[in-house]
């Protein structure tokens, strides 16, 4: 099939609507803390911020706390493989 042709337009207001929604942020925390969780002891979910040019999005970030959190992120990439498992 060509693409030819093919073109898509967002609706910059309901894209940005989706982005500030609450259900998201639920989701975005949900979605951290079972990262958290796989990741294991020493792993601990951020805070919330709004994030992006001019603020408006929701970013949670899980981060080591630990020393041993820390070298297993450098050795064995524990907190990258907990992200990978988590995405489907």
């Amino acid at each position: 099939m060509s693409r030819k042709g093919f073109r898509i337009e967002l609706n910059s207001a309901g894209v940005q609507q989706l982005l500030n929604d609450g259900g998201l942020s639920a989701v975005c925390a949900s979605n951290a803390q079972r990262i958290a969780s796989k990741a294991g002891e020493g792993f601990r979910v951020s805070r919330q911020w709004q994030a992006g040019y001019g603020g408006g999005r929701t970013a949670v970030s899980v981060r080591t706390v630990t020393p041993g959190a820390r070298e297993a992120e450098a050795v064995n990439k524990t907190l990258t493989l907990a992200v990978q498992s988590c995405r489907a």
